[in-house]
C-alpha cells in the first residue's frame, strides 16, 4: 500500500449526486440506439426553427415525428415537406384556412400529438399555453426539453408530482438553466451553496428610469444581445424574464430562493455559474447561441459536434458583471416574493404579466405599468397550499380578468393562458 493511503472501504451502490437531489434535471444516458424521436411544440417559432436547424444538421440522430405550431400553416407545412414528419397540428388556425387533410386542429390535438410515442418533446410554445401539453408530455413518459419557463413558474408544483410519478425528466432549453444543467452534472448537490443567474439588462439596462413611462415597443424589443420573441424580450427589458428564472431554477434544481441569485452581465457571454461550499465558482461560457443549450437538451445531455462556433474570449474581454439595481428593475423582487409566498402565486404573477405585455404591445399600456399591476396582482393573490391543477387554472384566470379589468381592456382581450389561445408558436 502506497505510504499513507487509506485502505478502501466496502463498495456502495453507485451515486448519480443529480438523480438525488435534482427532481428534474438528471443525469444523462446515452445508450446506442437508433435516432431520437422527436416531437417538436412551437415548431414554427423562434426556438422551434433553431431546433429544425439542430435536428437537420444531425439527420442520422433525430427524427421528428410530430410538430404542432399556433397559427403558422406556411411554416409548418414547409417542415412538413423538409423532414417528412407524419403528426402534426395547428392550435388555432386562422378561421379562413382550409387546413390540410390529417392535419389536427386545437389544444387537444396538441396534446394528443406531445403524447405520441417519443424519446423527446421539445416544448417552445411561449407562456401559459404551454401548460397542457407539457403535462400530457410527462403523463406519457418522455422527457421533456422545455425553452417555456412559465410552465414551472404557474404550476411547478403540479409538473413535479406529474413527472415524479411517470418518471419522466425535464430538461432546460433557456441558456441560464442549461448552464447551471451543464455547471452541476457531476457534482454533489451538498456542495453547492449557490445558483447564479446572468442577466443582459434587455434593452434599457443603461436607460434614466424616469423616461421609461414613454417608452414604445419597438424600443424594449431592441434587446442587445439576444434575438428572441417578442413576449421574452419585454420580459428582458423588465427584468420579468429573470424573476420567471428564478423561480424555474427552483424546481429545476431543489435549490431555495434564497440561493439563487441574479447578476447584470452585458456581453450574455457567461450564462450562468455555480457556487460550491469550498470557494469554487463554476461558469458556463458560450456566444449568445440557442442552438448548443437546444442541441444538449434533445440528445440527452451529449455534446455534439459543431453546434455552433466557440467563444472568442480574447475578443470579449473584458467580461463585466455589476448587482441588479432593485429601483430600476423592481420585477425581480416582485417574481421573487411570489416564488416565496408559493401557492398559486406564481401563476397569478405569470398570467398578470402575461396580460400586461400583450398589451404594452399592443399600445393599450405604458411599459411602467407593467410591474406596477403584477405586483398589485401578487399583493392581492389568496393562499393556497398544495395547489391542484384546478387551482392553478382558476387563480390564472383570475389574474388575467383582474389585469384586463385594471387595464379596461375590451372584452375578450385577454383570452389565452393555459387554454392555448395566446402565446403557441
Amino acid at each position: 500500500m502506497t505510504p499513507g493511503a487509506r485502505p478502501a472501504g466496502p463498495a456502495g451502490p453507485a451515486r448519480h449526486p443529480l438523480q438525488e437531489a435534482h427532481p428534474l434535471v438528471t443525469e444523462p444516458r446515452h445508450p446506442a440506439a437508433p435516432p431520437r424521436r422527436v416531437i417538436l411544440l412551437g415548431a414554427t417559432g423562434s426556438i422551434g426553427r433553431q431546433a429544425v436547424d439542430v435536428i437537420s444538421r444531425f439527420p442520422d440522430r433525430f427524427e421528428v415525428v410530430g410538430a404542432v405550431a399556433r397559427r403558422d400553416a406556411s411554416g409548418l407545412r414547409a417542415l412538413v415537406e423538409r423532414l417528412g414528419v407524419s403528426r402534426v397540428a395547428l392550435v388555432a388556425p386562422d378561421p379562413d384556412l382550409e387546413v390540410p387533410a390529417g392535419w389536427g386542429v386545437g389544444l387537444e390535438a396538441a396534446c394528443e400529438i406531445a403524447a405520441l410515442p417519443a424519446d423527446v418533446v421539445c416544448v417552445a410554445i411561449t407562456g401559459a399555453a404551454a401548460l397542457r401539453p407539457t403535462l400530457a408530455a410527462l403523463d406519457a413518459g418522455t422527457t421533456v426539453a422545455t425553452a417555456t419557463k412559465e410552465v414551472l413558474v404557474m404550476a411547478g408544483e403540479v409538473v413535479r408530482a406529474r413527472a415524479r410519478r411517470s418518471g419522466s425528466r425535464i430538461l432546460p432549453i433557456d441558456s441560464e438553466h442549461s448552464a447551471l444543467w451543464q455547471c452541476l452534472r457531476g457534482e454533489d448537490p451538498a456542495s453547492v451553496t449557490r445558483l447564479i443567474l446572468t442577466a443582459s439588462g434587455g434593452a434599457f439596462r443603461d436607460r434614466d428610469p424616469a423616461t421609461l413611462a414613454a417608452a414604445t415597443p419597438e424600443e424594449a424589443l431592441r434587446h442587445p444581445t439576444w434575438n428572441m420573441g417578442p413576449k421574452v424580450t419585454i420580459d428582458c427589458a423588465t427584468m420579468m424574464n429573470k424573476g420567471l428564472e428564478v423561480i424555474e431554477a427552483h424546481f429545476l434544481f431543489d435549490v431555495d430562493y434564497p440561493r439563487i441569485d441574479v447578476l447584470i452581465h452585458p456581453s450574455s457571454v457567461v450564462h450562468s455559474l455555480v457556487e460550491f461550499h469550498d470557494g469554487a465558482t463554476k461558469a458556463q461560457i458560450g456566444a449568445p447561441d440557442r442552438r448548443v443549450p437546444i442541441a444538449l437538451a434533445l440528445a440527452d445531455g451529449e455534446r455534439l459536434p459543431g453546434v455552433a462556433a466557440p467563444a472568442d474570449l480574447a475578443a470579449l474581454s473584458p467580461l463585466a458583471f455589476r448587482p441588479v439595481d432593485p429601483l430600476r428593475f423592481p420585477a425581480l423582487g416582485v417574481a421573487r416574493r411570489a416564488g416565496e409566498r408559493g401557492g398559486v402565486v406564481p401563476a397569478i404573477l405569470n398570467a398578470a404579466n402575461e396580460v400586461c405585455v400583450g398589451a404594452f404591445l399592443r399600445g393599450a399600456c405604458r411599459f411602467d405599468q407593467i410591474t406596477d399591476l403584477v405586483g398589485e396582482a401578487v399583493e392581492a393573490a389568496p393562499a393556497v397550499t398544495a395547489p391542484s391543477l384546478e387551482d392553478v387554472l382558476e387563480a390564472d384566470a383570475w389574474a388575467r380578468c383582474r389585469v384586463t379589468d385594471a387595464l379596461a381592456l375590451p372584452a375578450g382581450a385577454a383570452v389565452g393562458g393555459p387554454g392555448g389561445g395566446v402565446g403557441a408558436a
